[in-house]
C-alpha cells in the first residue's frame, strides 16, 4: 500500500480494493480508528481527501488521497530526563526500547523522572519530536526487555487492540528454583490481590482468569535451576511471577514471591521478544530484545 508522511499529515493512497467505501466506513473498518479520535478529527478538520474538506458520507476512489493529521506537535506527557535508551525498532509510528532493571515503565507518582518513559521524552526532545510517550504495556521495575510505545494517538489505539486481543505477542524467558516435573505445561489458576500486602497478587479463586504457558529451555543440576520460555494468554499484575511460585518453582532472585538471591539480585525475569502487527503498514513486527549482563551470565551457567 502507497502511504507515506508529509510532515504533521499521514497520506493513504486508496488502493483498488478499498474503492467504492464511504470515507466513514473506510476510516473504522480499514485504518480501524476508534469513534473517539475519528470525532476529534472531525472536530479539528483532521482529514482531508485529495487535500480538501470531505464528504463523510462520499465513496473514495482507486487514488484518491486521503490525508489525516496524525502528528500534531504534543507535550511528552512526562519531564525529559537523559537516560541512555536500546532503541531496538524505530519507525514514524512506534519505538520499541530494550527496558533495564530497576527502571518503572512510567512515572507512578508525581515527580517521578527516573523511567523509562522520561527517558523516552529526553530521546524525543534530542530528535525533534513532539509527542506523547504513550506506553502500550508495562513491565514490572526490576524486569527488563522489550517494551512497545506508540508515537500518536492513533498507533496507540490499534496496538491497545491488538493487546486485548492477544495478537501483540510477548515471550519472556525466567529462571526459576528447581526442576519442573514436565517439559512445557500450561499453567491456569485466577490471580487476586494479596489481603496482607498491597503491592502483592496471589493466586485466587476469586481472582481475575489467568494463563501462562510455559517451557524449560534447560536444567542445571549444579545450581537445580531451570531456564524457562513463557508467553501469556491473559495479562494480570505479576502474572509470570505468581503462578511460577504456585506451581513451586518462583524466579531466582524474586524475594517477593519465594524466589532466593541466586547469582542475581533480582528477578531473573526478562521480555525476551515481541510479535506485533505493525498499526499502519500491517506488516509482522518481530524484535528480539538481547538479555542484561547480569541474567545472561546465570543463562550461560546452567
Amino acid at each position: 500500500m502507497n502511504v507515506k508522511r508529509k510532515g504533521e499529515w499521514f497520506e493513504w493512497m486508496i488502493p483498488k480494493e478499498w474503492e467504492g467505501i464511504p470515507l466513514q466506513e473506510l476510516i473504522k473498518t480499514k485504518i480501524k480508528a476508534p469513534k473517539g479520535l475519528v470525532h476529534q478529527w472531525r472536530q479539528h478538520n483532521g482529514v482531508k481527501v485529495n487535500r480538501k474538506k470531505p464528504y463523510w458520507v462520499l465513496p473514495l476512489y482507486t487514488n484518491d488521497r486521503l490525508s489525516i493529521h496524525l502528528f500534531p506537535k504534543e507535550d511528552y506527557g512526562v519531564i525529559p530526563v537523559y537516560r541512555k535508551v536500546d532503541v531496538l525498532y524505530e519507525d514514524d509510528h512506534i519505538i520499541i526500547l530494550n527496558k533495564p532493571a530497576g527502571v518503572n515503565t512510567h512515572p507512578n507518582k508525581e515527580n517521578e523522572t527516573n523511567t523509562l518513559a522520561n527517558a523516552l521524552a529526553f530521546y524525543y526532545q534530542v530528535n525533534g519530536i513532539s509527542t506523547k510517550t504513550r506506553h502500550v504495556h508495562r513491565l514490572d521495575q526490576d524486569t527488563t526487555g522489550a517494551v512497545v510505545f506508540a508515537k500518536h494517538s492513533l498507533a496507540h489505539a490499534i496496538l491497545d487492540q491488538e493487546l486485548k486481543e492477544r495478537s501483540l505477542k510477548r515471550t519472556y524467558v525466567a529462571i526459576v528454583h528447581g526442576k519442573l516435573t514436565r517439559k512445557s505445561g500450561v499453567i491456569k489458576a485466577a490471580i487476586g490481590k494479596d489481603r496482607h500486602h498491597p503491592n502483592k497478587r496471589r493466586v485466587s479463586k476469586n481472582g481475575k482468569y489467568a494463563v501462562t504457558h510455559y517451557e524449560v529451555l534447560k536444567y542445571s543440576p549444579k545450581l537445580n535451576v531451570s531456564a524457562v520460555r513463557l508467553t501469556l494468554d491473559t495479562g494480570r499484575t505479576h502474572q509470570i511471577r505468581v503462578h511460577l511460585s504456585y506451581i513451586g518453582h518462583p524466579i531466582i532472585g524474586d524475594k517477593l514471591y519465594g524466589g532466593q538471591p541466586l547469582l542475581i539480585s533480582r528477578q531473573a525475569l526478562h521480555a525476551n521478544r515481541v510479535t506485533l502487527k505493525h498499526p499502519i503498514t500491517n506488516q509482522i513486527i518481530d524484535v528480539t530484545a538481547p538479555f542484561p549482563k547480569d541474567m545472561k551470565k546465570v543463562l550461560d551457567k546452567i
